[in-house]
Formats: structure tokens, sequence, C-alpha cells
């Protein structure tokens, strides 16, 4: 016992200062894509071909790229020899409309807002979220999973995960809504008490990602039920959903 306790001494302070502190980020992280139409040869299609979910889209050189179906895959980065389209450090990305994510040159992402009065007065020290994984792959659901560690310790926000719907004040979604999971997803939806909060975390929950328009995907959690924070990614850094979700709560101070 006295030896895990040392060990334990001796591994000091593990849990994450954000939002007092930046978070610190492996020089591999994909952050927000930056936008340079400068560079675009006149004509060239190469990263809007490239793309597998359709994300980017060219007119007279001016790219556009959607943030919700964007799986930071840099297959855009390595078909463009001019570097039109790279990826940042920044990890905040989420966003309280679809349409915000929409990204094109000079314009900056407008990041998630606080959510309204009655919201904040009722979730701002006390959130509770029932995760629906609604089809998905498992990877969001691994990074939302991880906010519960230490590291990142969620519960000293007041946000915690719960088993029942009817325990909840909201919903965190994640995949694209299969067939399968659409009607499932309803009533959970429905069983959360009102008033209530819905989060698509994901590419997958925001437009369907990979999947988008199969057969089988409704492509995304608003076609289901209506959302109020969009955290994107594919998957999103824990620190970005955990960002989200402070700036929707109003509490990153």
């Amino acid at each position: 016992m006295f030896k895990t306790l040392w060990t334990r001494l001796k591994q000091g302070h593990h849990t994450s200062r954000f939002p007092k502190e930046a978070p610190k980020l492996s020089q591999r992280f994909r952050g927000l894509p930056m936008i340079d139409s400068s560079k675009c040869p006149q004509g060239c299609q190469d990263c809007a071909q490239s793309c597998p979910t359709d994300a980017i889209t060219l007119k007279d050189s001016k790219i556009k790229l959607d943030l919700g179906r964007c799986l930071f895959c840099t297959d855009c980065v390595e078909a463009c020899p001019e570097q039109s389209i790279s990826y940042s450090q920044d990890y905040r990305l989420a966003t309280t409309s679809r349409v915000n994510l929409i990204l094109e040159e000079g314009r900056i992402l407008k990041l998630a807002q606080a959510a309204d009065q009655k919201i904040k007065k009722t979730f701002g020290r006390s959130l509770k979220l029932r995760q629906v994984s609604a089809g998905g792959c498992n990877g969001c659901e691994v990074e939302t999973n991880v906010l519960n560690t230490l590291v990142f310790d969620l519960g000293r926000f007041g946000i915690q995960f719960v088993a029942s719907p009817r325990h909840a004040d909201g919903l965190l979604i994640t995949g694209p809504v299969t067939e399968n999971m659409e009607l499932a997803l309803k009533k959970t939806y429905d069983a959360v008490p009102s008033p209530k909060i819905v989060i698509a975390v994901g590419a997958c929950a925001i437009s369907g990602g990979p999947y988008i328009h199969h057969p089988q995907v409704h492509n995304g959690a608003d076609s289901t039920v209506p959302v109020d924070l969009y955290i994107p990614g594919c998957p999103p850094h824990p620190f970005t959903i955990l960002d989200g979700l402070l700036r929707f709560l109003d509490n990153l101070k």
C-alpha cells in the first residue's frame, strides 16, 4: 500500500488546468483549417475532388470548406501543391449554428455563444447529459468518455453523464443517425424533460461524415432532433468538446 501511495505521490498533479491555462497539444494535432485562396491556381479543383465528403467547394478560385463535413484527413492538403489549405493548432471549433461551420478566406469562425438566460440559469452549475451513439464508429464516443478521466475531470464543471434520459438535461449525440437508430433517438429525446439541450459531436453527428447520403443514414442529428451546439471533428479532441460545452454554458473562465 505504501508503495502505491508513494508512486501516486511521485506522479503529481494530472488534472489539466484548462480553461485557466491553454492545453498543450501534440504537434501532430490538426485543428481549425486555414484557407488561402490566393494560392489557388485558376480553375484547379484538386482539393475539392480529393475530399471524401465533398466538404470543399470552389467558385472563381474562392475556397469554401464545410467544417461540419470535414474529416481532418489531410487529403486536400496533400492534393494541393500550393498548400492553399492547411491545419492550425486551434482546438476551438464548436458553434451554435450549422451555418457558422462554413469557412472561407477572411471569415473568422464564430465560436459557440452562451445559451439564453433560461438555459444558463437552469444548467449553468449542473448539467446532466445522456450520451447517444446513433450508429457511430466509437471514435467520438471514446473521446467523450475520456472527459470523465482525471486529466479532464468533467465533473469539476458540474457536467456529468447519466444512464437514463429521464435523469438528463439534454443529449450528447455521436454517429450519423442510422436507420436503425432514428426511432431510438426520437424516443430518447422525448424522454428528456424540458427544457433540454442537444449537442452534436463529430462530423457524423453533424452531417453524416464519411457515410453522408448513404441510404441507411440520416446525415446527422438535426435530421431527427433540434441541435443547439455543434462540435466538429473526426473525432473532435476532448479539449474541443470541453471548450464547446463551457462556451455554451458561459463557464469559460
